[in-house]
């Protein structure tokens, strides 16, 4: 898993104890791991993980439905450059 993908996922971790981890295809917001009190923050952290700017009028919410989804559309290019390097 990316750095930034495993901040991600201990991001949500630290906000759920009762969890002990998070399955790549579990719906983050279905299983309310992700809600409206806590999107803008996580959002940001999104941002600062992934070094890109995220707007929020455009940010398709498939996009960060689970860690599998968030990989894909924050990290893939990221995990793509490690490997050409």
């Amino acid at each position: 898993m990316a750095d930034g993908l495993q901040q991600v996922k201990n991001w949500i971790l630290e906000r759920h104890p009762e969890r002990d981890d998070i399955a790549a295809d579990l719906d983050l917001i279905e299983n309310r791991l992700i809600d409206s009190l806590s999107f803008v923050e996580f959002v940001f952290l999104l941002e600062q993980e992934s070094g890109r700017s995220i707007q929020m009028e455009t940010l398709e919410v498939d996009a960060i439905r689970t860690l599998a989804a968030i990989e894909t559309h924050f990290f893939a290019d990221a995990r793509a450059e490690v490997g050409q390097a």
